[in-house]
């Protein structure tokens, strides 16, 4: 029978020998999570990104693809002067922000629950089904169009707002520290290029019915009613196209890792990623869960109720809400503004097939210009500065910029639209809002939540940011609808320009709430610390 003195040096034994495997693991962990963050770029980087970029680049289309078409169904629909009413724009407007709101909060909610990869194909799914349901919706005595249209657009509002934290948080767990910033960045870039895609296949079904538009009778239901449909269901087949990809991309290895606590399959998983591209799960491997910091009620209390991570959410969150104020009150109705100010305004007499043709393919031509002029070249110029500059100088910059360009634009509104000369001035003034809100922070807001929390609440903190976003292009889109005509038709825009350069000069002061993320590594930004963050193993059964 041992003594109790070999008893006490047989439990001492075990109790360093459990302390040595934390340690090990501990350590594991820490170097394979170097080893993501050092990676050199590489083909599976690339295809992570195109994997993420068809996303966007379909949300954005779908988004304001809209913009477009509330007026090719205002010829249709419309029963007062050829254009939807007030409250009808506004549904077919605002359906899709709703639905944003709703989607970024429950996606990213269960890509920390239940995994990135499960969810990554979802989203997509969803935009697709309701894409091609708006397409194809009809009228009966007791369904009216407009309000099917305003449902589909609600339900594709969720996968996208669901693709917002997926696609975030994917790209950012997957670079390496150098240029997650460039590889996020060019993931929504991709936005703007959709923008783009919308304006151009509006300008193309335009004219490939320009001769049924001007041999019909005004309003020219019947081909209008087919452009609009074109215009609206050609945006689900880049997502058919990147559908397959998103169901096969691995899960990040920061998830097994940190989440499901599994440190050996995360470490197989980094060299099997970043050499083939894919995950190899070895099913009769053991699964060792380790002791970790958990998602729980309590720990998320515990975590955000310290001051110092609760003001980097809020810092987060409110800046993309001010930001999305402007850019979804500008971006949903840029085909407003330009008629306001009788920017490319037909010739031809309003009654007339003509005229709903020119009016159509101006209307066309005028995004494809906001988006060629300010846009795009905002994206790519933040990807340039991104990993150099910082993303706290870029926003910053680019909210004081965007107060100063709105103040100019309300202030000087009647002048500037009074003449041509000075019309074409109001409107190189807009594109430069377009391209001081892309490169500044409409691209930061969406980077820096990718990057701020630690991998158990990542998506979920991106989430929040991304819905507080959107509130705010709900906000936006019912008070310019219902602002707009105070005074006469159009007659309010400039007072709303003003307050737009309100909510910019607020956005100053809630980046001053967030971190510098360049060139650290996200468990670094975290705010927690990583050497003992694995805090035991699973005793073995006896």
């Amino acid at each position: 029978m041992p003594s109790n003195h070999d008893q006490q040096s047989s439990h001492g034994s075990y109790h360093e020998k459990g302390q040595t495997t934390v340690a090990v693991l501990d350590e594991r962990r820490r170097a394979a999570l170097a080893e993501i963050d050092n990676a050199p770029f590489s083909w599976f980087h690339v295809k992570v990104c195109l994997v993420a970029s068809v996303g966007f680049f379909t949300d954005a289309y779908d988004i304001f693809a809209i913009n477009i078409a509330a007026i090719m169904l205002g010829y249709v629909y419309g029963h007062t002067k050829n254009q939807l009413s007030t409250n009808q724009s506004l549904g077919v407007k605002v359906a899709t922000p709703v639905g944003n709101l709703v989607g970024q909060i429950l996606f990213g909610w269960l890509a920390d629950i239940l995994g990135r990869k499960r969810m990554y194909g979802v989203e997509l799914m969803i935009m697709i089904i309701a894409t091609f349901g708006q397409a194809l919706a009809g009228e009966a005595p007791a369904v009216n169009i407009l309000g099917v249209i305003i449902v589909w657009r609600f339900i594709m509002g969720i996968g996208i707002g669901g693709d917002y934290p997926l696609s975030a948080i994917i790209s950012s767990e997957f670079a390496a520290t150098r240029s997650r910033g460039r590889l996020m960045t060019a993931v929504f870039a991709a936005q703007g290029w959709g923008q783009f895609a919308a304006a151009l296949v509006g300008i193309i079904v335009v004219e490939a019915y320009k001769d049924s538009i001007l041999s019909a009778p005004f309003p020219c239901a019947v081909p209008v009613d087919h452009t609009w449909r074109l215009l609206i269901g050609l945006g689900c087949v880049p997502g058919v196209i990147a559908l397959y990809f998103r169901l096969t991309i691995p899960e990040t290895p920061r998830f097994t890792m940190d989440i499901e606590r599994n440190i050996a399959q995360a470490t197989t998983d980094i060299d099997n990623v970043l050499t083939t591209g894919k995950s190899v799960p070895d099913e009769d491997a053991p699964v060792q869960r380790v002791k970790a910091p958990k998602a729980t009620r309590a720990d998320f209390r515990a975590y955000f109720g310290q001051w110092k991570n609760l003001k980097v959410l809020i810092g987060t969150a409110y800046s993309w809400f001010a930001l999305d104020i402007a850019f979804y009150g500008l971006g949903l109705n840029s085909s407003i503004i330009l008629t306001a100010i009788n920017f490319g305004s037909p010739t031809a007499a309003k009654s007339t097939s003509l005229y709903v043709y020119e009016n159509l393919y101006n209307i066309c031509v005028g995004n494809l210009i906001l988006s060629v002029a300010g846009l795009i070249p905002g994206y790519w110029v933040s990807f340039l500065f991104i990993d150099s500059w910082g993303r706290k100088p870029i926003q910053l910059m680019g909210f004081t910029v965007l107060t100063i360009l709105f103040v100019i634009m309300g202030f000087a509104y009647d002048t500037l639209i009074s003449t041509p000369s000075s019309q074409k001035a109001f409107v190189f003034l807009y594109c430069l809002t377009n391209f001081f809100q892309n490169f500044g922070p409409n691209t930061t807001t969406f980077v820096i939540p990718g990057e701020a929390f630690p991998t158990r609440y990542r998506s979920t903190a991106h989430g929040i940011s991304a819905a507080s976003g959107k509130f705010g292009a709900i906000v936006a889109q019912v008070g310019f609808a219902k602002l707009v005509n105070i005074g006469g038709t159009n007659k309010f825009i400039n007072h709303i320009m003003e307050i737009f350069a309100l909510f910019m000069l607020t956005g100053i002061f809630s980046t001053l709430l967030i971190p510098e993320t360049k060139q650290r590594s996200l468990e670094d930004i975290s705010n927690e610390e990583q050497e003992g963050y694995i805090q035991g193993v699973p005793e073995a059964a006896s």
